[in-house]
This record gives C-alpha cells, structure tokens and sequence, in this order.
C-alpha cells in the first residue's frame, strides 16, 4: 500500500487506547492488518489460511479488525473519501455510473399498488 493512500485512510481509522493496568500485548500496526485485511479479500483464501511469514498477524486478528471496522463505519467513510479524491481529480467517467435500484426511492404508490395485486387486498375487480 502506498504511503499517499494510508494518507488518505488512517484518519478515518478509531483510536485504541491501551489500557494502563494491565495492557496486555501490543496491537499490531493498523497499517499491516489492513494490509492483511485486503490480502484475504483478493486472494479469497480463508482468514484461517492467512500466511503469518507476509507480517500481516493472524487471519483472526485481521477478521477481528475488519468487523471493529465495519461496526465503526469505516469502510463507507473510505468509500466516502476515495470517491471525492476521484473526483475532485477528475478522474471518474460518470458516463458509466449505474444506478442501483434499492437505492432510488420508488414512485409514490408504486409500492402500495404493486403490494395490493400481489396480496389481493385493495378493492375487489369490476365483474360487470
């Protein structure tokens, strides 16, 4: 990983504090765990499978960080933040943007009608 980009994503990671009583082993490197976390997720080995010889800890470790992360909203402030660098750059081609359905509000109604065909409730057909 580049220096520029850990730039970029070490802000958005939470701080641990070690306890002083007690603080038990030394966290690894934010730096190399996610460095691990993104190994297992292009190579999709299993995390138990995680080699310990690249330096990046247990596969248990990196699991561990990447659900803390998760939970802390992490990954969708990077997404976040990757994007606005892109495209204050203008490196995005918007031309070739999609848009995904369950993220686009549907047409007022369009539910509650579609729901009443599909469950029979709603006024009964004309049979005349």
């Amino acid at each position: 990983m580049s220096d520029e980009l850990w730039e970029r994503i070490e802000p958005l990671l939470p701080r641990r504090e070690r306890r002083f009583r007690y603080p038990g082993r030394k966290p690894l490197p934010d730096r190399q765990v996610l460095c691990g976390i993104l190994y297992v997720l292009h190579t999709d080995i299993q995390w138990e499978y995680l080699p310990k010889e690249l330096g990046f800890g247990s596969g248990m470790t990196c699991w561990r960080r990447l659900r803390d992360w998760n939970e802390a909203g992490v990954w969708q402030r990077l997404h976040e933040v990757l994007l606005a660098g892109l495209n204050a750059e203008r490196q995005l081609d918007w031309s070739r943007c999609v848009v995904d359905s369950p993220h686009v509000r549907a047409l007022k109604g369009g539910a509650s009608r579609a729901r009443r065909r599909a469950t029979g409730a709603g006024p009964a057909p004309n049979t005349t």
